[in-house]
């Protein structure tokens, strides 16, 4: 079909009375943007006559500039093959649909069943992605992202700052001179590679009091918003350095998910170098000059506000009120950011299962996890009390969000939003009853990256929305289509996609076999960058406790009466409240609960501890509560064991206690230095 009178410009024509059709002119028209008009058929039908009224009700219609007329799944693809993101798709779709057999009919057949349900797929489209188009624009996710991760930063490197000497520190349980000492007879130049570290320029105290404590002030750059890009970057290489030397204290799951999530937060944060809070954005300013003219300046000012302003808005306008205010969020970070949120829920399920162990097996864990995770809450004890029923639910609800939510990550905004309110949830549920450090509060930064700015707005500041929204809006190009990265930023960012992608594959639960499949060079990249930690396998609590055993460290001068040297957070006194502490680390107290489960003679660090109290050191009793020798370091020292488990009701009113116990053996030997 040719029309007499074609448009200048490609011309799509929808129904202006279907709901749907109308939600979905609006979001072509945020892909094509001004390379295609869109007009409703109720208001230029007369324009072109030869046009079919019954074609027009049926389905869409494009009329080109040289007269032709294209309908249904054909007019849908040759308008998307305008759009500016995802170019190449969108071309390779109407290549397929023109070139390959049975695409034309399949899609066309799928074109006409969908327009005569078109009250049905509005349904679906109202669940799936709300009642009106919404452009997914990320600049407010990625704003709240990169704060809670410059949060999490502070709260690690604070942490770290108050333990550092007496864990790794000259007179700490790990010096970690010694271990760089040992490194550089053993391993040589290479050591530089295998064990990156800042510490190879010093492993002084001063030094390690350095990272820590710059890396505090550093990241509070990043939530000031002030040099993100740059301030990232050393906070990740701090901490790499940290982690190097941290040894047995520094080898927590969520120090390499940090590390992780920080590294790909580099590059997420791009060139932003000021962007606080309380920044107001440039239209918003040239929005106050045009309502407060200054009288003494006259209205020049005004009038050029009011053209740039006009100019600036002017080029941004969608069909019918859609704002086209483009996303300064390169897609491919975010969905990097999404893979590893993916990874870690899914890692964490399967891990579980793959373990083989029977209480994940028939969802009695919860029946030991409260009273024998590392440093549960108060919470805990009440959780621990709640019927058998309740805990197997509670189970069964775990491994469906842990296996099956993952999934929605990879659906569309709204069951993507579920997917991360549920996420998010269960992190609360965790953080309620259990001290697991900034492990909740990263998991719940990494949740954000599921959210756009159309949710985010309703729960932000207004003057913190506009400022990002309309400072995303101005770095447009004309006509509303965000601005190309440099071809540099787009193969760097494919290359780390690929990498990222085979990497995280082969550190899933149960995907090793996946590796025979993969390239032998792709998979020695990966393996030759484990020192960095640029991707991580995840799995916590793969295999459930059913017993805690406890360490009590003893100090005697006789060797006779024994007093008992008190930990600051860790169960001791059976009266003593389970603490609330995340998101602070007490590294030396997690270690404690690790070193129950085997031996001194695994955790050479235990010795040295044993050791440090024989000699007072300072810095390591400052990592605990109580010294009951503080007159000078005990004669003797020793370690034994007791069986811990919450008290119930009955025990607690009686008592008061909050655990009972009973003793179990002895763990370390008594000691004494060598006179």
């Amino acid at each position: 079909m040719v029309v007499a009178n074609p448009p200048p410009s490609p011309l799509l024509i929808f129904d202006g009375d279907c709901s749907f059709c109308r939600y979905w002119a609006d979001a072509w028209k945020d892909r094509t943007g001004d390379a295609v008009e869109y007009a409703a058929a109720q208001h230029v039908a007369g324009q072109f006559p030869e046009i079919p009224t019954e074609s027009l009700r049926q389905s869409v219609q494009l009329v080109v500039p040289d007269g032709h007329v294209y309908g249904g799944a054909e007019a849908v693809f040759r308008t998307l093959a305008f759009a500016s993101r995802g170019r190449w798709r969108h071309r390779f779709a109407l290549w397929s649909y023109q070139s390959l057999a049975g695409v034309r009919p399949a899609t066309e057949a799928s074109y006409h069943f969908i327009a005569s349900h078109r009250g049905l797929f509005y349904w679906v489209t109202r669940i799936l992605w709300g009642k009106r188009y919404e452009r997914q624009s990320y600049a407010l996710a990625r704003w709240v992202f990169l704060r809670l991760l410059g949060c999490v930063y502070f709260v690690s490197f604070l942490s770290l700052a108050t333990q550092i000497t007496g864990l790794i520190g000259q007179r700490g349980l790990l010096p970690a001179s010694r271990v760089l000492e040992i490194l550089h007879q053993q391993v040589g130049p290479a050591r530089y590679w295998y064990f990156p570290t800042l510490a190879w320029l010093s492993s002084s105290d001063g030094f390690l009091k350095f990272l820590a404590g710059g890396g505090a002030a550093i990241s509070l750059l990043v939530i000031a918003g002030t040099l993100t890009g740059p301030a990232l970057a050393l906070l990740w290489l701090f901490y790499l350095s940290l982690v190097t030397i941290g040894g047995d204290f520094m080898s927590f799951q969520w120090d390499v998910l940090l590390l992780e999530a920080g590294f790909l937060a580099i590059f997420l944060a791009g060139t932003e170098i000021v962007s606080p809070p309380w920044r107001r954005s440039r239209s918003r300013r040239a929005a106050e000059i045009l309502k407060s003219p200054d009288r003494r300046s006259g209205t020049a000012e005004a009038r050029d506000a009011q053209s740039a302003l006009a100019s600036s808005i002017g080029n941004r306008q969608l069909a019918g009120s859609v704002s086209c205010s483009p996303s300064p969020v390169p897609s491919a970070l975010l969905w990097l950011l999404r893979w590893l949120l993916f990874r870690l829920m899914l890692s964490s399920g399967l891990a579980k299962l793959l373990s083989g162990d029977p209480t994940w097996r028939d969802l009695t864990a919860l029946d030991y996890h409260y009273f024998t995770q590392p440093l549960p809450t108060p919470l805990a004890w009440y959780a621990e009390q709640l019927p058998q029923w309740f805990q197997k639910f509670s189970c069964a609800a775990m491994f469906a969000i842990e296996l099956g939510i993952p999934f929605l990550i990879f659906t569309p905004r709204r069951l993507r939003h579920w997917g991360a309110a549920l996420t998010i949830l269960l992190q609360v549920l965790i953080a309620l009853t259990g001290n697991y450090t900034f492990f909740n509060l990263l998991t719940i930064a990494l949740c954000v990256t599921l959210l756009d700015d159309a949710l985010l707005r309703r729960f932000l500041p207004r003057q913190l929305v506009h400022s990002l929204v309309s400072e995303a809006a101005e770095s447009a190009q004309t006509g509303g289509r965000p601005a190309r990265r440099p071809p540099a930023a787009q193969i760097l960012t494919a290359t780390l996609a690929v990498f990222l992608i085979v990497g995280g594959v082969v550190h899933i639960p149960g995907m090793g076999g996946l590796q025979r499949w993969l390239p032998r060079q792709a998979l020695e990249i990966v393996d030759g960058t484990d020192p960095l930690h640029l991707v991580n396998g995840y799995g916590l609590f793969a295999v459930m406790t059913t017993s805690r055993l406890e360490i009590i460290v003893q100090g005697s001068n006789d060797g006779q009466k024994w007093r008992d040297y008190e930990f600051k957070f860790k169960p001791g006194d059976p009266r003593r409240r389970p603490p609330w502490v995340e998101p602070f680390q007490p590294r030396l107290d997690w270690q404690m609960w690790f070193a129950a489960l085997g031996s001194y003679s695994n955790n050479r660090w235990f010795v040295n501890l044993m050791a440090r109290l024989l000699e007072g050191s300072p810095d390591v009793l400052s990592l605990l509560a109580k010294n009951p020798f503080p007159h000078g370091p005990p004669r003797y020292v020793r370690a034994v064991t007791y069986e811990y488990h919450f008290t119930n009701f009955a025990e607690r009113r009686a008592t008061g206690d909050w655990w009972r116990r009973e003793p179990t053996g002895t763990y370390f030997p008594m000691a004494s230095l060598r006179r």
